[in-house]
């Protein structure tokens, strides 16, 4: 494929909107999630000899494009907050969510709502299926910071979409 611009295209066309789905679920940011698309997209083309065939041509694809979101997101600074192995963050207290509507745009909306450290990890974790062990190392920060981080962003998250509900109906 290296060089050959049908297949490249090819290529292109049937992962280019899952990734930047990807994308933007990380970065939260158009354009942010279209260069990094563009990037990964470069990045996969010059490095095509690399591939070794021990995961779905698309696993890889999908690792660059989330390395390269989260190189993009740390450009921001985003500040992950360690924590001492002592805190202790308590399930949300039991209420009544049935009356709790929500929709899939509803969800996705408070998800784009969470601060970046949060939504990075809660992306990572809940939507790439990556484990604590793995986003710590990928993140670099401790595992305790990357399941606070994650209990943390369900606690807001579960806030943003009661705010949601509340004045929104």
């Amino acid at each position: 494929m290296i060089g050959d611009r049908q297949a490249q295209f090819q290529f292109y066309k049937l992962y280019s909107k899952a990734m930047y789905n990807i994308s933007y679920r990380i970065t939260n940011n158009e354009m942010d999630a279209e260069d990094v698309l563009q990037e990964s997209f470069v990045s996969a083309f010059k490095n095509m000899n690399k591939y070794q065939g021990t995961a779905s041509i698309g696993a890889w694809l999908k690792r660059i494009v989330i390395n390269t979101a989260i190189n993009t997101v740390k450009k921001r600074k985003v500040e992950l907050l360690p924590i001492e192995e002592h805190d202790y963050f308590p399930e949300l207290e039991s209420t009544d969510d049935s009356e709790l509507y929500l929709n899939v745009d509803k969800i996705r909306n408070a998800v784009q709502k969470l601060p970046d450290g949060y939504r990075l990890v809660f992306s990572l974790y809940l939507l790439e299926g990556y484990d604590h062990g793995e986003i710590a190392s990928i993140l670099e920060i401790t595992e305790s910071t990357s399941k606070s981080q994650y209990n943390r962003s369900k606690k807001k998250l579960k806030e943003i979409l009661k705010e949601e509900v509340l004045y929104n109906g």
